[in-house]
């Protein structure tokens, strides 16, 4: 995979009508009437600490789902389900990333009465920044399995990152039948 940089993608967006910028290189704003650039170091940090200000801005349940597959299914049925009785926002299709996971947080607005994000992670160190962004007080464990796996030392490394999802939910939800699952949870 081939890293890619937003910046190579200005112009495309301007010309799609967006006009505020998060940039961490020089920019010849002359090319670009009426649009605003904020400079920064790093932006994807700098996007996540924006989510993370937008998010303490709503006291709403929030479920947050992490798990080796099955984030994205889980979340739908959730949406189908409760959404007859209230407006929900949740991520949009896969975003669970550490940039989709802000985009997705960014979404939330006043009419909102739930949020249903999803958390994905390849790497240790990835959780607690989506965690700080989600912020859920419900979990759902999907499950653990061999997706992503390369990153982690072994599945208990694993378990232990995706749970920091979870250190501030008041419930979670999980089958225990998956038990080093399970004894991860029970010992967290």
């Amino acid at each position: 995979n081939a890293v890619r940089n937003g910046h190579d993608f200005i112009a495309d967006a301007y010309k799609k009508g967006i006009r505020t910028f998060l940039v961490s290189d020089n920019i010849d704003i002359k090319l670009y009437p009426g649009a605003n650039f904020i400079e920064v170091a790093h932006t994807v940090q700098a996007l996540q600490q924006i989510a993370q200000q937008h998010r303490l801005s709503f006291d709403l349940p929030v479920i947050g789902i992490t798990g080796s597959n099955g984030k994205t299914v889980i979340k739908e049925w959730l949406y189908q389900l409760l959404s007859v009785d209230q407006d929900i926002v949740k991520s949009p299709k896969s975003y669970n990333s550490q940039i989709g996971v802000a985009l997705s947080v960014l979404q939330m607005e006043a009419q909102h009465k739930l949020a249903i994000f999803e958390a994905g992670i390849s790497q240790p160190g990835e959780m607690q920044k989506l965690a700080t962004m989600i912020k859920p007080n419900i979990g759902v464990f999907t499950n653990i399995g061999e997706a992503h796996s390369e990153g982690f030392l072994n599945e208990r490394q694993k378990i232990n990152e995706k749970l920091q999802l979870f250190s501030d939910a008041e419930v979670l939800v999980y089958c225990k039948d998956y038990l080093t699952l399970h004894e991860n949870i029970v010992q967290y």
